[in-house]
């Protein structure tokens, strides 16, 4: 990727966005978050005009605040920053879950993208209820993204049709109140995996009515009667990843995805379920980003109706992949957090170990979807 590193450009861009609360983090590894700004914070904008004015109008000395920190080159790569350290995956629960899935021949997104959380959502973590995020169709991909751990074909295996019913099952035997349910991309396939999406949706919805499912599609090459098939098949949270801010698609996607298809069908996911259905979409931090694409594409995924927005550090998965451009700092994660909470997204989850299916969000957005319920159900009480 022949791009400028952005740290320089991120620099002088600080001059003119405001993120805010705003503070002063010293430069020293340890990184201490220190308070500077003792007046009560601004009311927050109405629209994301005002927004826009405001990141543009105020402009506060942040020349000590530290963004990130490099990688290091490839013959004297530098250790990974402490907050980038993951459990190492054990205990009774992480064994029963993978004992499940090898029985009945699943597989997660958990395991083929070697997600740094896999030890702590699998064993429970600080909550003690384990999660898992299951993988249907298969484990092997149409696609090669740059960042993707995933297996890679052209024409992979037929998918199981008895895997609906299997992971209904997997799933029923967990006691889980919240799952999430995603799939590698089957441009082979006729409908693209739709059909196979929709039919687990149904199957667990059935033998569990008061699940949460989020569902972690693809894009389905932005066909509207897949999308809507998904849709409005019982889920929760319809959830599809942009990955990265819009200049940087070509050099971290595979070529078959692109920016306006994969807000297209947040919008479509919108416009087709149900009323409360909740959208969600993620990026990586660390690909080569400037802050000022990232604020772009905040606005234009807000603007797409988008409910919950999530960041998360870029790790390499291998050699053959994409290098780390840097390592963002956890308090750059806490101030693109705050900001989309002033754009007006619902909730947003921002972290350097945060992924797009992350159970801390996930028991977040649980309780979010259940106050709305209550709220509704309130409403209708008092109408009769």
């Amino acid at each position: 990727m022949n791009r400028p590193r952005p740290l320089l450009s991120l620099a002088k861009s600080l001059n003119s966005y405001a993120i805010f609360p705003i503070r002063s983090i010293s430069s020293t590894p340890s990184l201490s978050l220190q308070t500077v700004d003792s007046n009560p914070p601004p009311s927050p904008p109405r629209t994301l005009a005002d927004l826009r004015h405001r990141l543009q109008t105020e402009k506060p000395n942040l020349s000590d605040f530290v963004y990130s920190v490099e990688v290091g080159t490839k013959k004297k790569p530098l250790p990974k920053p402490k907050w980038m350290h993951a459990t190492i995956p054990g205990g009774s629960k992480y064994t029963a879950i993978k004992a499940k899935l090898r029985e009945l021949n699943l597989h997660t997104v958990c395991e083929e993208a070697k997600c740094p959380n896999l030890g702590e959502c699998w064993s429970g973590g600080e909550t003690g209820t384990a999660t898992a995020t299951v993988m249907i169709l298969g484990d092997t991909c149409t696609r090669g993204c740059r960042f993707c751990n995933v297996k890679t074909s052209a024409h992979p295996p037929a998918p199981d049709p008895n895997e609906p019913s299997n992971v209904a099952e997997a799933i029923a035997s967990w006691g889980l109140d919240y799952v999430v349910i995603t799939s590698v991309d089957r441009d082979d396939l006729p409908d693209q995996g739709s059909g196979h999406f929709a039919e687990t949706i149904q199957n667990l919805k059935s033998l569990k009515p008061n699940i949460l499912i989020e569902a972690l599609v693809p894009d389905f090459r932005g066909n509207s009667h897949f999308v809507k098939k998904v849709a409005k098949a019982g889920l929760d949270v319809f959830a599809h990843n942009i990955e990265t801010v819009e200049e940087l698609q070509r050099f971290v996607r595979d070529h078959r995805a692109n920016f306006k298809q994969s807000l297209d069908v947040l919008k479509m996911a919108k416009e087709y379920a149900p009323m409360g259905t909740l959208t969600k979409t993620s990026i990586m931090l660390g690909c080569g980003e400037t802050l000022e694409e990232v604020v772009r594409t905040m606005e234009k995924v807000k603007e797409a109706g988008v409910d919950v927005m999530t960041f998360g550090q870029y790790m390499r998965p291998s050699k053959r992949h994409m290098p780390v451009s840097e390592y963002v700092t956890p308090e750059a994660f806490e101030e693109y957090r705050a900001l989309g909470m002033e754009m007006g997204f619902r909730y947003v989850a921002s972290g350097p170990m945060v992924r797009s299916s992350y159970k801390a969000g996930e028991y977040y957005i649980k309780s979010m979807l259940e106050a709305d319920r209550a709220k509704v159900a309130s409403l209708a009480q008092v109408g009769s």
